[in-house]
């Protein structure tokens, strides 16, 4: 996961695409949250956020 992530990095330092990070940190984080709230009391409370 660490080698994914330098990689990842090099990728958007040369490639001139740092502005892509903040997207990708969100769609991690929206994924973290569909994976957590999948069979537990925490689903209905995100559902009512949304």
């Amino acid at each position: 996961m660490l080698e994914f992530l330098q990689d990842l990095w090099a990728f958007l330092k040369v490639r001139k695409k740092i502005w892509l990070l903040p997207i990708i940190v969100i769609l991690a984080l929206l994924g973290a949250i569909v994976v957590a709230t999948q069979q537990s009391s925490l689903a209905t409370f995100i559902y009512t956020i949304f």
